[in-house]
């Protein structure tokens, strides 16, 4: 099954240290069920400078790091609350629905 919340949307995190915080999704790992939401879930990763790369960052680099699925919501593009998304199809194609409003996200 395709995961339903894809690059680009807004979500809402429901669980976890972020939680109640939203945030645009940078990227999805469908395998793992994992997003990465821009601004949340900061880690800091400890990068040794390398010889062959001088342009490289060294040092202490914050980043986003993976929330599982199940700690998001996709935000109701009408209203900005949290939604659950269903699939219609219609013409032949698959649209994704927010199941509060019934309004079609893409």
């Amino acid at each position: 099954m395709p995961a339903r919340i894809r690059r680009d949307d807004e979500v809402i995190v429901i669980s976890g240290k972020d939680r109640g915080k939203t945030g645009r999704v940078l990227r999805v790992d469908p395998t793992k069920q994992k997003v990465f939401v821009e601004g949340l879930n900061i880690v800091k990763r400890h990068q040794r400078p390398t010889p062959g790369r001088p342009d490289a960052v060294a040092g202490v680099i914050e980043r986003e790091g993976p929330i599982h699925l199940s700690n998001v919501m996709l935000l109701d593009p009408k209203d900005g609350k949290p939604t659950r998304v269903g699939v219609e199809v219609r013409e032949g194609r698959r649209f994704r629905i927010a199941r509060r409003s019934g309004t079609t996200i893409d």
